[in-house]
This record gives C-alpha cells, sequence and structure tokens, in this order.
C-alpha cells in the first residue's frame, strides 16, 4: 500500500524537532550539528531571532491579499535587491524552481518581442540542476532527471561543463541565452573559475545574448559574497535566487535588468502566493543581515578556517577522502567511500551533510556557524571516518 506521504525520497530515519542556531534536536532528545542547512535554505541557521521576530510580527497583521494589490513588503525587499545587486527589478516565486520556470520565460519573451521569435534556444551544461519542472529538467537533460518524463521541453542544448570552445560554436542566431550555476551544488559542488566566468560573459555580448545565472544555491552570502558572480567580476541579465533568501520560509526571486525583463509587461506571468507579506518580511529580515559587510567577512574567515581545517581531515583520512572543492561555506568533500556511507557515518556521528553527484558529500552550514561549531564539525566528521575505516 502506497504511504499517505508520496515516496518519492529515500528518507533518513531521523525525526527533528526543534532547530537552535547551527543545531537540530531529533526526537529523541540527540543533538546533530546541521552542515546542510536544507540543502542551504537556513542561511541564518535555526530559529534565527530577527527572522523569528519579522514573521510573528507579520503573522500578526497580514498573511495574504495577493498580487492584485500594493504588497509594502515585497516592495520594501525588491527595493533591497535592486540596491544591492546588478538588477532593476524582481519578480517574487515561492522556490527556485519557480524562478527557473519564469527565467526561461523572460529570456525568451525578451527576443521575441526584440522581433527574433525563432531565437529561443538556450544553452545549458551537464551536471547542472535547476528545479524538478518540466523547464527545470528540460535545461539539466541528464537521464536521471528526465528519463519517464518525455517529451521534453523542447530548446534546450546541454555542453560539456567548462567546454569554452564548445560554447563559442554553439552560439548562433538562435540561441537566447546561456544558463549555468557559478559553482554546481547538486552537481558535486564544481565551482566555474572566475576567469571563465568572465569569458562566458564575454562570449554572451559578442553573440548578442542573454546570460541567466541559477545563484539558488551559491547566492546570499554562500560564498562569503552576496551573490558568487561578484567574485568574477561580471553582471547577468537574469538571475534565479532562492534558498537563502527566505531563510526557511518559501522564497524565491528572479532579478534582471530593465533591458532584459522589458517582455514581461502585465498579465506575462504571475504567483499566486509569490511575494506575499509573510514571505517578504522574512526576506527583508534576511537581506538586512546578509547583506551587511561585516557578516560577509565573518562568512570569508569561517570559510578559510573551516577549508584549512577541511584539508587536514582528508590527510588524515587518505582513504575516505580525496580532496576540499568549492568556496566560501558552500564546500564538498570528494568521497573515496561511497559517499552515501560517509553521510550516514556522520548520522552516527551527530552531524549532518549533504549527498550530491561525483561521490562528493556538501557541507553547507548555516553562515552563523561559529568557530567552536567548526571544531565541533572536524572532531565529528574525523569520528565518521574512524567508524568507516573500522567497519
Amino acid at each position: 500500500m502506497i504511504p499517505s506521504v508520496l515516496p518519492t525520497y529515500n528518507r533518513a530515519p531521523l525525526s527533528f524537532v526543534k532547530g537552535e542556531g547551527s543545531w537540530l534536536i531529533e526526537a529523541d532528545g540527540r543533538r546533530f550539528l546541521d552542515l546542510g542547512a536544507g540543502i542551504a535554505v537556513n542561511a541564518l541557521g535555526h530559529a534565527h531571532p530577527a527572522l523569528v521576530k519579522a514573521l510573528t510580527d507579520q503573522a500578526q497583521t497580514l498573511w495574504h491579499v495577493s498580487n492584485l494589490y500594493q504588497i509594502p513588503q515585497q516592495q520594501a525587499l525588491a527595493d533591497k535587491l535592486v540596491e544591492a545587486t546588478f538588477a532593476d527589478t524582481v519578480f517574487f516565486t515561492n522556490s527556485g524552481t519557480e524562478s527557473c520556470e519564469l527565467a526561461v520565460k523572460m529570456a525568451r519573451k525578451y527576443w521575441y518581442d526584440k522581433g527574433a521569435p525563432d531565437k529561443t534556444d538556450i544553452i545549458t551544461f551537464t551536471g547542472s540542476f535547476h528545479g524538478r519542472s518540466s523547464a527545470g529538467i528540460a535545461a539539466a537533460g541528464s537521464e536521471k532527471m528526465t528519463k519517464g518524463f518525455g517529451p521534453l521541453l523542447p530548446g534546450f542544448r546541454h555542453l560539456d561543463w567548462r567546454d569554452l570552445d564548445g560554447l563559442k560554436e554553439a552560439l548562433d542566431d538562435s540561441t537566447a541565452a546561456v544558463l549555468l550555476e557559478p559553482i554546481q551544488g547538486e552537481g558535486g559542488i564544481r565551482p566555474l573559475p572566475d576567469d571563465e566566468l568572465k569569458a562566458i560573459r564575454a562570449l554572451c555580448d559578442a553573440a548578442g545574448c542573454l546570460l541567466i545565472l541559477d545563484e539558488v544555491q551559491c547566492g546570499m552570502g554562500r560564498t562569503g559574497r552576496l551573490f558568487a558572480h561578484e567574485w568574477a567580476g561580471i553582471t547577468p541579465d537574469i538571475m534565479m535566487v532562492a534558498k537563502g533568501i527566505g531563510g526557511g520560509f518559501p522564497l524565491g526571486a528572479v532579478l534582471a535588468t530593465e533591458e532584459a525583463a522589458s517582455g514581461m509587461t502585465a498579465g506575462t506571468h504571475g504567483s499566486t502566493y509569490g511575494g506575499n507579506p509573510l514571505g517578504c518580511a522574512v526576506g527583508c529580515a534576511v537581506m538586512d543581515q546578509i547583506a551587511d559587510p561585516d557578516f560577509l567577512d565573518a562568512v570569508n574567515r569561517k570559510a578559510g578556517l573551516l577549508r584549512q581545517k577541511l584539508e587536514g581531515l582528508v590527510a588524515a583520512h587518505p582513504e575516505i577522502f580525496e580532496e576540499v572543492r568549492g568556496s566560501g561555506l558552500m564546500l564538498g568533500l570528494k568521497c573515496k567511500a561511497p559517499n552515501t556511507d560517509v553521510v550516514a557515518a556522520g548520522y552516527d556521528a551527530l552531524v549532518i551533510t549533504v549527498p550530491a553527484a561525483d561521490n562528493v558529500i556538501r557541507l553547507l552550514p548555516p553562515l552563523t556557524l561559529t568557530e567552536e561549531e567548526i571544531d565541533a564539525a572536524l572532531a565529528r566528521l574525523d569520528s565518521a571516518a574512524q567508524q568507516l575505516e573500522t567497519a
């Protein structure tokens, strides 16, 4: 008999009932150090007082009115994002998947309105993940994502990750946009070097197509800048955001330049819940914390310390781990042991990590992780590795 909850997840035998900062408390009382943060969602940890206050204050006044009316909290969050980024305008969604849908629509509508209706192709890369909607799985293109869900949405061309020569050859008069993650998350914490991101921006400019960045996982302070592309000194035309922007509340956004968004006029897109007062009140509180330069400086300091200690962990357990990869507090441990075994051993050691492709475990802790908690994380990861060595 099928469970009442559709069984699309292989869930761990854990039931968390409370969160405190970087810690999750299981129903039986065990305290787990959370290095997953809900897959980069709880950027400020669990039950952050500023987010709790923003949510409860707003909940006592107004939850939902729909986008038929002005929403002051939405306007406030849009203003904060525009002030802090390349963007001129923002559309709010509930998730990264919804953000992907709009980004694809926006790029194609832009060229349609420019009198180039055949300019519809979007170039993406192997190892990518852009959500699980029809557009998202077609954009990723992998068998794991697409098998059994055909016919797929047309108009996506897939290139090998970091194949700049292939990209140069593929760009043509039918190309509407290039879509990529500055750091692939699900793909195994694979960063795109800054010089290659600069080169892709230049190729898009030369070919006359748009650049869409998916910063759903690597954005919102995760790499020590508000958004990962800032390290390369470039800007996209359209950017997908979600996860950390809500700090645990379902919230996403699409940021765009005025030019790239020019086709999205009244009636071309909508969202019932997107930009609701509750979500945007929390998003404003998140932005007030994460966009602070002092906060981002602290992320960089802690990221350097964590990476240094992880390098030592790899050196101490060469049969378990192979290398450290990633940027900021978006780090991965490439494993020699099966990554699922490493994650499971972590559960026994009371530490939460997240598996990814390429036999990697992801370390995506709250950006508020303390130095003492970094030490605790390494002790628990070391215990997990020792357990696997003696198994």
